[in-house]
Parts: structure tokens; C-alpha cells; sequence
């Protein structure tokens, strides 16, 4: 019963405040994307990191003193195929 009414009220107000239209809609794109987080075990670190950013994601590891290109992935965290924000962090463990 109150949407129709806050309807009416914003539609009046907002254009006083000056908020476009066009700055609410370009707001909502702005939306993170969601992604299956691939499948880096068994592949060299390097590798594994080069997957992860062609998938927006980023790798963490605890300890970056480690030859990328002769270690490879045991673990990882979130597992392969489950749906993460854009950007997010996957544990790597080698």
C-alpha cells in the first residue's frame, strides 16, 4: 500500500535534489559480476595465477618466497566451480 505513495514522493523529490536518472541506472551496473572459480589444481603456481586473473579473481598465497614456475597447486580455497564476487581472493596452498 506504501509503494505507490513512496512512488509519487520520490518521483517529486528526486529531480529537486538533482539525482539523473540516467546516475541511479549507471549505479546499478555497477553491480558485481559473479564468477565460477576455476580449477588451478595440479597446474604450476604461475599458471594458476595466470587463470585466475583472466577470470577477474586474485591469488593468495601465505608465503610469496616460493619458485611460481617449478610449484604447483595442492589446494585451494574456494574449490573449483563455486560462484565468488569479481575480485575475490582464492587460496592457493602448494
Amino acid at each position: 500500500m506504501a509503494a505507490p505513495v513512496g512512488g509519487q514522493i520520490f518521483s517529486e523529490i528526486l529531480p529537486y535534489l538533482e539525482v539523473n536518472k540516467e546516475i541511479l541506472e549507471e549505479e546499478e551496473e555497477e553491480i558485481i559480476n559473479q564468477i565460477q572459480v576455476p580449477d588451478v589444481m595440479g597446474k604450476t603456481l604461475e599458471e594458476a595465477k595466470q587463470m585466475l586473473k583472466e577470470n577477474n579473481l586474485e591469488m593468495y598465497l601465505e608465503n610469496e618466497e616460493v619458485d611460481m614456475e617449478t610449484t604447483y597447486v595442492k589446494n585451494q580455497i574456494p574449490s573449483s566451480g563455486i560462484t565468488v564476487n569479481e575480485q575475490s581472493k582464492v587460496i592457493v596452498e602448494y
